[in-house]
């Protein structure tokens, strides 16, 4: 499995845009989704390319299915986490709020005001792999999903628990591939945004 961040959109770093429809790639999100299609293009194989429904994870996952002459497929479970009240607030406000130290410290405590919890997007991402991958058994598929979902299935496949899970670095268009096998997962990768990926395989 293949986890691909969405490319950078103008609000990348400024906003918590969630959930909310219309947000786009900006043109350099577009070039990093070039970059990050040629880099998997250099793999033996990719049986299938998913994406969330939002439009910068549809736009990202484009240029990698049409190198291999694929559909994208949409997948709810690859959704970004549910912010709730918080959709669309500016990140400077956030981290002044009381709440902004649980999320970042206890997240497993958390449940974002009309939203979901941090345990809940876990589950879900984690499962929507597990879905996906039973539909291609042995097979490489990308998924390209958005970075706190990206940042719990590789915790989960590390065995970390979700109150650590903001120790992780997903950047845009970045790359982190898990293996599974039948003594369970094994992260090859995390946040890799250059170089090769032909040689990721299990030591």
């Amino acid at each position: 499995m293949l986890l691909v961040r969405h490319g950078q959109t103008p609000t990348t770093g400024k906003l918590l845009p969630g959930r909310a429809p219309g947000l786009h790639l900006a043109e350099a999100g577009h070039e990093q989704a070039r970059r990050a299609a040629e880099r998997i293009a250099a793999l033996t194989r990719v049986d299938a390319v998913y994406a969330s429904p939002l439009e910068r994870a549809r736009e990202t996952a484009a240029p990698i299915a049409a190198g291999r002459k694929l559909k994208v497929q949409i997948d709810k479970g690859l959704l970004e986490c549910d912010f709730g009240d918080w959709t669309g607030a500016e990140l400077k406000n956030l981290m002044k709020l009381p709440e902004w130290q649980t999320v970042q410290r206890a997240p497993s405590t958390f449940t974002f005001p009309g939203g979901e919890s941090f345990t809940a997007m876990q589950n879900r991402i984690v499962g929507a792999i597990d879905r996906i991958r039973a539909a291609h058994p042995g097979g490489v598929v990308v998924l390209v999903s958005h970075a706190d979902p990206i940042k719990a299935a590789v915790a989960h496949a590390l065995g970390t628990h979700i109150d650590l899970f903001q120790r992780i670095v997903i950047s845009t268009c970045s790359v982190s591939a898990i293996a599974f096998h039948g003594g369970g997962p094994v992260v090859l990768t995390v946040n890799s945004t250059g170089g090769s990926l032909a040689e990721l395989r299990p030591s």
